[in-house]
């Protein structure tokens, strides 16, 4: 029989630790999650059968993982200042289809996967560094590869795949003075305007999978023990002009380097235990657009920017046609329900949306976005259901950051967006702004780390292209993703 209280809590957190430590620093390099998953695992038990009180298991989960940072310190010879180290990844695989009305269209089917391993380091108390690799694919136009992916296909008769930086930053959580906590973070990193509970999911204005590259400030007030407020800010680079490139159309700004910037007020309150509700207002701005070409096939592309994504308005030269300075405003609301038919535990119910609006453009400058998840796919026999309606029209935001799997079928390409290839014409499969429809997702965790889902898109053009053609698409794709 184990007993535990108050005096040998310690006793509890040091044992478990040094025996989970001794058992995985022998089998390699994955520990730092195995120590924490499996004290987790106790603990939680031990407080679900009333051994411990919560405030007690919180106590002890910060001994244990003291004891486990320590452990890994000695045996790798990391420095007093290393006061932290976590490592985390995944592996997915999925199978996926695009369809269309359009009978020029070629169903296509294709298996691709996922890789991630990160790995991230805290020094001292204030500063954490992360590293995460990603598979992808490389494109050498770009240096690099697909921004708004990370999937890599099946093919290319078995040809070694590339492995890229997915995030490399610094956090200095330079603020921390009672009910004020800011930080501030430089290099690749999670987007810091997605919410930080939902950010796996596309928002209305950014994919999911967009790591954008720059400085962030994030600035939090904890009103009371209900409500905070917090103030994001950033800018991030997209391009980089050197002063000495000469096109041949001449519409380079040197030394001016495209980039967008934003700023986001985001309220949040816990009023009980079942009623949560969230606001956020947010304003950005796309700077240098006059460098953001997308020139055709055979051209080079002098800054390298990724043309993956289709829909705003463009001239004759390929330059964007309107500056964009976005408004948007994000309500959501959660519910909790005690219980539901086949869900063990709680039952959260969210309500979601967002409103765009981009003064700079006359017309086809605003999109909007409501939706609802019922369930929350997090532990094993969990799941949820999403449903959104999203609409975005063709100037609300620049293309080239916005969700792609969300896509419609173009019959030929628009002059202009360099997507023009005569042997096709230009005809594809392609997301971007310009394009309203439905989006529904399916989640079951199977088990704490294996989670099965299913996504499947359904859209097509506001202002079809060209005029009269039948531009309606479908994306579904099915994900089998194990994380540690």
């Amino acid at each position: 029989m184990l007993l535990i209280g108050k005096r040998n809590r310690r006793g509890l957190g040091s044992g478990l630790c040094a025996s989970l430590t001794a058992l995985v620093l022998g089998f390699g390099p994955g520990v730092p999650s195995a120590c924490a998953q499996s004290a987790d695992k106790l603990i939680e038990k031990l407080v679900q059968k009333g051994v411990l009180t919560a405030e007690e298991a919180t106590d002890l989960r910060h001994e244990t993982d003291a004891d486990f940072d320590r452990a890994i310190r000695n045996r790798t010879d990391m420095p007093d200042w290393v006061t932290g180290f976590k490592v985390t990844g995944g592996f997915a695989g999925r199978v996926e289809q695009f369809k269309a009305e359009d009978p020029s269209f070629a169903d296509r089917t294709r298996y691709r996967y996922r890789v991630r391993l990160g790995t991230f380091v805290t020094l001292g108390k204030d500063v954490e560094i992360g590293l995460q690799l990603s598979s992808g694919e490389f494109d050498n136009r770009y240096g690099g590869g697909n921004p708004l992916s990370g999937q890599s296909t099946l093919g290319s008769g078995s040809s070694r795949k590339p492995v890229t930086f997915e995030l490399a930053y610094a956090r200095w959580n330079a603020l921390d003075a009672g009910d004020f906590k800011g930080s501030v973070t430089v290099g690749k990193m999670r987007n810091p305007f997605l919410p930080e509970g939902h950010a796996d999911e596309p928002s209305l204005l950014f994919d999911q999978d967009l790591f954008p590259e720059g400085g962030a400030l994030s600035i939090t007030y904890q009103i009371n023990q209900k409500q905070s407020v917090n103030l994001t800010g950033g800018y991030f680079v997209l391009g980089e002009v050197n002063e000495s490139i000469g096109t041949p159309f001449n519409i380079l700004s040197p030394s001016h380097d495209p980039a967008f910037w934003g700023a986001q007020l985001t309220w949040d309150a816990h009023w009980t235990q079942k009623l949560e509700t969230s606001l956020s207002i947010a304003v950005f701005s796309l700077d240098s657009r006059e460098n953001l070409w997308s020139p055709d096939p055979g051209f080079t592309d002098y800054i390298g920017i990724p043309n993956v994504n289709d829909g705003n308005t463009r001239l004759g030269d390929y330059r964007l046609a309107y500056a964009m300075n976005p408004i948007l405003a994000s309500p959501e609301v959660t519910y909790t329900l005690a219980s539901f038919p086949f869900f063990p535990g709680d039952f959260p119910i969210r309500l979601f949306g967002d409103y765009v609006v981009n003064p700079a453009a006359p017309r086809d400058n605003d999109g909007y976005r409501a939706g609802i998840t019922l369930g929350k796919a997090s532990r094993k026999g969990t799941w949820d259901i999403t449903y959104r309606y999203q609409r975005l029209g063709a100037d609300a935001w620049y293309e080239e950051l916005v969700d792609d799997n969300n896509g419609v079928y173009f019959s030929a390409a628009r002059p202009g967006t360099g997507f023009f290839i005569p042997v096709t014409n230009g005809a594809g499969y392609r997301g971007g702004t310009n394009i309203r429809g439905h989006w529904m997702q399916f989640r079951y965790a199977l088990t704490d780390s294996l989670m099965f889902s299913v996504d499947y898109y359904l859209a097509r053009m506001i202002n079809p292209y060209p005029v009269g053609s039948d531009t309606a698409a479908s994306h579904l794709f099915s994900d089998l993703e194990w994380k540690f």
